[in-house]
């Protein structure tokens, strides 16, 4: 077996890695026979070796993920050591990324995940200072950043998107980073000299981070595990943190002084006076009461109100409508109510039959553009209108009432409960109907592909089981409220 040498450019190479391994498996060069060397030389293979690197490998997806990221990694040994991965791999093993016990996989994991790490400090550590003004007038900013690993070009294009509007640079002790407002350039490593000391922005910013630090939640275990302090000579803020960390005794106790007196819970007796005064006799009466109600949160077109028919076997409660129910003036007519009927008709349950109503009567939204993006209520919404809803299953009377999800159980139950842990059948503490908890259909739909065909099975699972409680007189119930 005749041994081989690569060499690649300093730092990440991986394009060079990339054309090595295409030209080393074809060649069946084992990982043994091949020394890699990073050097600013000269071509990959020596001459007897020549030739055009061979097609793409066809890698299992979770070597393909691994590879860019080791190679990222300082470890002299990463690419020996991907070489081997990809040697197995072509040999057979083709799970083999997937043993995580494996030595050589364990190794290249905590590789990838320490680059991981790094990445996520270089976004949140970096701090930029004001370097005086750049092409055209435009406003220049330059940082100073000593990643532990080869990490650059990678980090770069978050700094691009996140400020587009000036010209910055980033300095490394490996490389440097260039932006221009069109287009990203890399160069010569720098040095901390090159980047200006601590401009007025900067001392803003320390007050703010002063003014915010709370004194009462000082743990510097956490402080230091979170925010390395061999970062802290970048940050301007970490030049107030010893100050304050002597001063937090202090500054607690002063907070309990001040602490005000808890607030006297008082009873809203107009509005449960008012309320009773307009004590509805049906149904009708109490929709248009509903109906003639301004919405808690302005905006929306108008109340929707609950369909289907009075002592229907079983009522489903929703959070509230959305854009469309809003426009049409009906419940469940937007995506989520359209996979809600979709599930009905599995589950064996005729719409029409069954009553479906929400825990709040306006659309809550944030606009976006000319999009109107919902919002979800706040408990002190759900309990605006949770006299209403009382009412409202009062008159239809159900045999069970299904909750869609956690905004349902709250108005339901009057406090949160998680859905994950009250899924299934329940009792709405001293209500006359027996209760059924699940997921609201809005959840399936921001699922990834991959998870929405199981979930959606066991949503209609829950309407089957909620469908045949709904036939039994006496259901055998959790206690939930």
């Amino acid at each position: 077996m005749r041994p081989r040498t690569i060499r690649l450019a300093p730092g990440a190479d991986l394009d060079g890695f990339r054309a090595a391994i295409r030209h080393l498996v074809p060649a069946e060069a084992a990982p043994e026979a091949v020394t890699w060397v990073e050097g600013e030389a000269a071509s990959l293979f020596p001459e007897d070796d020549a030739g055009a690197p061979g097609p793409a490998l066809a890698l299992p997806r979770a070597v393909a993920a691994l590879v860019p990221s080791v190679v990222m990694h300082r470890d002299p040994e990463r690419y020996g050591l991907l070489h081997r991965l990809i040697w197995r791999v072509a040999e057979g093993e083709r799970h083999l990324a997937e043993v995580a016990s494996d030595p050589l996989v364990h190794r290249l994991n905590l590789m990838r995940k320490a680059v991981a790490r790094d990445l996520h400090k270089m976004h949140a550590f970096l701090r930029f200072r004001r370097a005086g003004s750049g092409e055209g007038g435009r406003e220049r900013f330059a940082a100073w950043f000593e990643p532990e690993h080869h990490i650059l070009a990678e980090a770069a294009p978050f700094f691009s998107a996140r400020f587009p509007s000036f010209d910055w640079s980033i300095l490394t002790p490996d490389g440097s980073a260039h932006w221009d407002g069109r287009a990203l350039s890399f160069g010569p490593p720098g040095r901390r000299e090159d980047v200006p000391e601590q401009d007025a922005f900067e001392a803003g910013w320390t007050d703010y981070y002063s003014s915010t630090f709370n004194p009462a939640r000082t743990n510097l275990a956490a402080m230091r595990a979170e925010m390395p302090k061999k970062y802290w000579q970048n940050m301007p803020e970490t030049a107030a943190i010893p100050g304050l960390v002597r001063e937090a005794g202090r500054r607690v106790g002063e907070m309990i002084a001040r602490a005000p007196e808890p607030p006297v819970k008082r009873v809203p007796a107009r509005a449960l006076a008012a309320m009773a005064a307009q004590e509805p006799a049906s149904l009708d009466a109490l929709n248009a009461a509903i109906r003639a109600s301004e919405p808690l949160v302005p905006g929306a077109t108008q109340a929707v109100l609950g369909e289907g028919p009075l002592g229907a076997a079983i009522a489903f409660v929703g959070e509230q409508p959305g854009d469309q129910e809003d426009l049409q003036g009906r419940p469940f007519v937007g995506p989520a109510g359209q996979l809600l009927a979709r599930a009905l008709v599995e589950a064996g349950i005729d719409r029409d039959r069954a009553y479906l109503t929400n825990a709040v009567k306006h659309f809550k939204f944030e606009q976006r553009g000319k999009r109107r993006i919902h919002r979800t209520p706040s408990a002190g919404e759900v309990a605006h209108y949770r006299w209403w809803l009382d009412r409202e299953l009062a008159f239809v009377a159900p045999r069970l009432v299904v909750a869609l999800g956690a905004t349902a159980v709250l108005a339901l139950t009057g406090r949160p409960v998680p859905v994950t842990r009250a899924r299934g059948p329940a009792m709405f503490g001293d209500k006359p109907y027996a209760g059924f908890v699940t997921v609201h259909p809005s959840y399936l739909l921001r699922l990834p592909d991959e998870a929405r065909g199981e979930a959606y099975a066991g949503f209609v699972a829950d309407l089957r089981r909620a469908s045949i409680l709904s036939e039994d007189p006496a259901p055998r119930l959790g206690l939930l409220g």
